[in-house]
């Protein structure tokens, strides 16, 4: 998995987007992060200390390409903004789902 700051994230982000958009599909997931990379300790051992502030952690991922981004507390309404700003302008080929009406509901009515 790639580790990239918060613009070129983005960036990346389209390109994976423009990928995926022929023949596959791709995931973007959002966590909140407390800085540690290792796993928790067994009981008996000393405990990780807790961060004053959390982070998010950013994933996106289409087959076998990885990505993804830490972004801090006060960082986080601009990065969803840029967020926003992909999701507007790669959202284009969606089809609209015709809803079915059930034989019951479609007799009583």
């Amino acid at each position: 998995m790639v580790l990239l700051d918060n613009s070129s994230f983005i960036l990346r982000l389209e390109k994976l987007a423009s990928s995926a958009k022929a023949d596959s599909s791709f995931t973007v997931t959002f966590k909140r992060y407390n800085g540690h990379d290792r796993p928790k300790p067994r009981e008996g051992k000393p405990a990780l200390p807790e961060p004053e502030e959390y982070l998010c952690l950013m994933r996106a991922q289409s087959k076998s390409k990885k990505i993804s981004t830490v972004v801090k507390h006060e960082d986080v309404p601009k990065m969803l903004t840029m967020y926003g700003q992909f999701m507007k302008s790669n959202m284009d080929g969606l089809k609209r789902v015709k809803k079915v009406k059930s034989k019951a509901k479609a007799a009583k009515g």
